[in-house]
């Protein structure tokens, strides 16, 4: 398991193995190469089990799995982030600042954006070799407040009675 900055960076990694009947597992630093993609295998030489008839021991293969992310879903290369704006941000517009991996960006709002909208930050997401990268996706979420003032209150009425709905 690898977090998603992991593959993006590549770094090494220290991983513990236990084989067959080994009571004390091996430790390995294994060197996670920048851009790896998830369900890609990493081969250790030498480090598997012994071979038939006393021959050298084969291979050790890690297969690569991201951890789930706090921030960010992935769907192959393409990376997925909600984000979660008050309603008066969707209706009027405005700019939200997002966190990606490369760093914060400022997303603009259209006004009147509605939730589930997709923004789309081309070239943000996982490698896809060649030094090309998916597409990163921030999703547009409403939050509507849970609990109102009675200032909030007599403002949500007001618009109510503008755009001409009856209670």
């Amino acid at each position: 398991m690898i977090s998603i900055e992991e593959a993006l960076r590549g770094e090494k990694k220290k991983i513990s193995f236990r084989s067959g009947a080994e009571k004390v597992p091996e430790v390995f630093e294994v060197r996670i190469p920048k851009g790896v993609k998830e369900g890609q295998k990493i081969r250790l030489a030498g480090h598997g089990q012994l071979g038939v008839m006393g021959g050298p021991p084969g291979d050790l293969l890690l297969v690569v799995r991201f951890s789930k992310h706090p921030d960010y879903r992935t769907e192959g290369t393409d990376l997925f982030y909600d984000l979660i704006v008050p309603a008066w941000l969707a209706v009027l517009g405005g700019e939200q600042t997002i966190s990606t991996p490369d760093g914060a960006v400022l997303l603009k709002i259209p006004a009147g954006s509605q939730s589930g909208k997709r923004f789309r930050l081309k070239g943000r997401g996982m490698p896809m070799g060649e030094g090309m990268r998916g597409d990163f996706y921030a999703e547009l979420g409403i939050a509507l407040p849970a609990e109102l003032t009675p200032a909030e209150r007599k403002i949500w009425e007001a618009l109510r009675a503008e755009s001409g709905e009856k209670a």
